[in-house]
């Protein structure tokens, strides 16, 4: 990978041949795991300006219509998180010079406070190509991080590192987007129009349009909730509506619950695992092809361009004397030129066969195809492939390998269709039955559902004390329980229309495969798994723990005290606000100083609630953490009734029963804790 120092310049030609797209990744590490910052990018002519507001893209205008630039938004890695933006270079308007890629913070809050800056840029084929580390960010609030710009007919890149006192509004107003004063910004979001901006602020990307800013607006950053008194945030326009699907069911004109709907897709006649993976795979790909929003939010991330989609099952290809018939193959066009990708695909948690994913790896490279994505119940972990294979550095074309869980598809679908719309109802209505058919029990497209078989050893040696570290069976069970994490991330965020990443507090640099070793000798010891969510707008980390020795799942959040008022008020208003939460609650005050202050159950202190408050008046109180505690399930094969499912029912009922009653946090808050856990 070519390293980058601050203003030095490279042509992308020279580092790839496949760079007709680029996926652009910008990247950092919050000490506390709450830190973060939104991306933006910006077309510019030859003076150096966007040509009009349409040419600014943030987080509410995140794709452009001609599929030259779209923000994937935020992907787990090992060390955070990071911001995905694909660029179709062969789409970008004539007129634009150069396209910068910047980031920005919010409420006094600084780049100084976050770790391991970089941006990294990868070819069409996924391939990382340069890298550029910003390590003198100090206490800008906006920083460029980059630029990609033209020399003739060749794209370049340029590493700059320019960071803004100013923040976003300085930044934008360099390149001239217009910004309108603090008080008619309110006026504009207050009047009859704001909640038709609110309505339609993310169809204009789904239907493939052009939003249109809302002129002399900057986007203020995402509050953590919709708390009356913040500033609401500008909202580009578009005059289609996007289709969401209804929350509540329509009453069935059934006679009784016997009676099945027909559906567009049957899993009654599937009495096979090769049933159940032909059928899924025809399913998938036909949808992908008829709704365009979905099949580019799949192929996005693959590098493949914004264009005219068709998707073929069992397509026969010669290798060798027997000739090969993968599950299914995308092209797309654009422009006359084709990207291509064949696909593999597993139901029913069967793996993956590293031969017949090389086989076609070779196939796709001797034939000029772009991608091979493989497709299963399986979670990809960062650093840990799924399946090995073998690339032939003699070859000059190169195959990006791919993975895509059934858990993700469904985060997917459910994301445009329960939250952010979709064009038409026709497409609503598709993806609604693929939905179904994804969640049906004879799909065999249920997500990662399998402990493997090191989790009963692991379990029954750390019952009888036995397992030592070093054990290669622990470090099994620790990349299970990341993979568990991480599905149970998209199935709550397609549920809540939210960002849920995983925290992973590693140390800068470190490497996925020393920390997960490092786990798995914690998990010898301690007998525990535990992990830890960001979910965007929740009051503070929700953390997972499995003991195995004791075979109870703890799930627990820690709420900062109150600013002001009295800590007897606090505790009142904490009971209040968990009037429906389950009794057995437990609740903890936290004090300065001391492992552990007060602590009861909901039911023991509804009626007491100054039995949370010290004895000592002098006593200080920084937060509150609640917890449920549930006993874990055992069972290891398929059945979702074991851990797994108990594991994602305590995470789900956690959220639905008590966070959701929290407060939530103001900026200012949420800032000021974040300054406490890195000074």
């Amino acid at each position: 990978m070519h390293e980058m120092a601050k203003g030095s310049n490279v042509a992308l030609a020279a580092l790839s041949e496949n760079i007709g797209s680029v996926i652009v990744s910008l990247s950092w590490v919050s000490p506390t795991g709450e830190g973060d910052a939104d991306v933006s990018v910006l077309l510019l002519d030859a003076n150096g300006k966007v040509r009009n507001d349409g040419d600014f893209y943030f987080y509410n205008h995140p794709v452009a219509a001609d599929g030259s630039v779209q923000l994937l938004g935020k992907t787990p890695t090992e060390s955070g998180d990071e911001d995905r933006i694909t660029f179709d270079l062969t789409a970008v308007p004539s007129g634009i010079d150069r396209i910068v890629v910047a980031a920005s913070r919010y409420e006094g809050d600084g780049f100084g406070e976050l770790e391991d800056l970089k941006v990294t840029l990868a070819d069409g084929g996924g391939e990382s190509l340069l890298r550029f580390a910003i390590d003198d960010a100090g206490t800008v609030s906006a920083i460029i991080f980059g630029e990609l710009y033209r020399r003739g007919e060749e794209w370049k890149f340029r590493a700059v590192g320019q960071g803004y006192d100013t923040g976003l509004p300085g930044l934008a107003t360099d390149f001239g987007v217009d910004i309108e004063d603090d008080a008619d910004a309110e006026e504009a979001l207050t009047g009859s129009e704001s909640s038709e901006q609110a309505d339609t602020a993310a169809s204009a990307s789904a239907v493939g349009q052009e939003p249109q800013v809302a002129p002399g607006l900057v986007p203020a950053p995402r509050p953590p909730g919709n708390e009356v008194g913040l500033k609401k945030v500008a909202r580009p326009r578009t005059a289609k509506k996007k289709v969401t699907v209804p929350k509540v069911a329509r009453k069935s004109l059934a006679d009784n619950e016997s009676w099945k709907q027909a559906r567009l897709f049957p899993v009654s006649v599937l009495k096979s695992d090769r049933d159940r993976e032909m059928r899924a795979t025809s399913v998938l790909l036909s949808v992908m092809a008829q709704v365009p929003e979905f099949g580019r939010r799949l192929t996005a991330a693959f590098g493949a361009p914004a264009g005219r989609m068709e998707t073929f099952t069992e397509v026969s290809l010669p290798h060798g004397d027997t000739p090969r018939r993968p599950d299914g193959v995308i092209r797309v066009e654009r422009a006359g030129k084709l990207w291509t990708a064949l696909v593999e695909t597993k139901t029913n948690g069967n793996d993956l066969k590293p031969e017949q994913v090389q086989a076609y790896v070779d196939i796709a490279a001797r034939r000029g195809y772009e991608a091979m994505i493989t497709l299963s119940n399986d979670v990809a972990l960062e650093g840990s492939p799924l399946v090995d294979v073998k690339i032939d550095g003699r070859r000059k074309h190169k195959v990006a390998l791919w993975h895509l869980s059934w858990a993700e598809v469904t985060h997917q679908a459910q994301m445009l269709i329960r939250h952010e719309g979709v064009g038409d109802k026709a497409h609503a209505w598709l993806l609604q039955e693929l939905l179904h058919y994804l969640r049906d029990e004879n799909s065999g497209c249920h997500g990662f559902q399998n402990m493997g078989s090191a989790w009963v050893p692991v379990r029954n040696g750390i019952d009888d004390e036995t397992l030592c570290q070093g054990d290669a069976r622990a470090l099994d069970v620790v990349e299970s329980w990341e993979r568990l994490i991480r599905q149970i991330c998209l199935s709550l965020g397609g549920e809540l229309g939210q960002k849920v990443l995983p925290v992973q507090r590693a140390k800068r640099g470190a490497d996925p495969k020393a920390r997960r070793s490092r786990l798995a000798d914690e998990l010898c010891l301690d007998g525990r798994l535990q992990a830890e969510l960001r979910i965007e707008g929740a009051p503070g980390i929700l953390a997972i723990s499995a003991d195995l020795r004791t075979g109870k799942l703890r799930t627990s959040i820690e709420i900062p005290a109150p600013e002001q008022g009295y800590p007897l008020s606090w505790a009142k208003r904490l009971i209040r606000r968990l009037a429906e939460a389950p009794a057995d609650l437990h609740i903890e005050t936290l004090v300065e100083g001391e492992t552990g202050g007060p602590r009861g159950t909901l039911e023991r202190l509804r009626p007491e609630p100054a039995d949370m408050l010290p004895k000592n008046n002098s006593t200080h109180i920084t937060g509150f953490r609640l917890s449920l505690f549930k006993t874990m399930g055992s069972s290891r094969g398929n059945a979702e009734s074991g851990f797994i499912r108990s594991v994602d029912d305590a995470v789900h009922r956690f959220y639905t029963t008590v966070v959701v009653h929290l407060d939530r946090p103001t900026p200012q808050q949420a800032s000021a804790k974040e300054r406490a856990g890195t000074g």
